[in-house]
């Protein structure tokens, strides 16, 4: 019995790992709620989770808040220029849908618009966790986050459908969620963490001493 409470066994180090999500969890939820911090709050949560799923955190909201900080000037500005685009991308839905153009080419607009929006997600999910890593200018930030989505097929592939399969539950199963709660105590830093992993074995490939942050 002592041995599975001790401080090194695999259930300590499980439930340490449980509750390390739900501070990071929360640190995100609090930052997120001025809205125009999401984005930096995004990036520390990147931050922090692939550190988390590496090992080298020491202290979870140390980190978090070393890493809003640092990039919270080009965060901000990734974020509302990410607003942007979403909102040129919903805008070109709601017209094709609502100018009453000839069915041919309302299918052709759409079948553009959902394959634009699927390369748009598939580098959005590295932008944030790209500037969590590296240095670089907001074009540098874009264009490799850009670069890194095509690169790695797999992985993208692999976050989308963690991605995707989150919303779906939360969405069609609220129940599994418990209606939410689960993502106020633990979801979002347990996301971060799974992603971060991820992130990690396609990053390593590009770390040197002076690009890492």
């Amino acid at each position: 019995m002592n041995g599975i409470f001790a401080a090194d066994s695999a259930l300590m180090r499980f439930l340490t790992r449980v509750a390390d999500a739900m501070i990071l969890n929360g640190l995100f939820i609090v930052a997120s709620l001025p809205v125009v911090t999401i984005g930096a709050s995004l990036t520390a949560l990147s931050f922090t989770g692939r550190r988390l799923a590496t090992g080298a955190c020491e202290s979870v909201t140390g980190d978090f808040l070393r890493s809003f900080r640092r990039n919270l000037r080009q965060a901000t500005a990734l974020w509302l220029l990410m607003l942007l685009v979403g909102a040129a991308l919903a805008a070109w839905f709601v017209v094709v849908n609502g100018v009453g153009v000839p069915p041919m080419l309302e299918f052709a607009l759409l079948a553009i618009w959902y394959v634009v929006v699927f390369f748009c997600v598939a580098w959005a999910v590295y932008v944030f966790p790209y500037l969590a890593t590296f240095e670089g200018t907001i074009p540098e930030v874009l264009r490799n986050a850009r670069l890194l989505s095509l690169r790695h097929p797999l992985s993208t592939f692999l976050i989308l459908t963690v991605l995707v399969l989150s919303a779906v539950v939360t969405i069609f199963s609220p129940q599994a969620t418990g209606y939410g709660l689960l993502w106020l105590l633990i979801g979002f830093g347990g996301l971060a963490i799974v992603i971060g992993s991820v992130l990690d074995r396609v990053f390593s490939r590009y770390i040197d001493s002076s690009s890492e942050r």
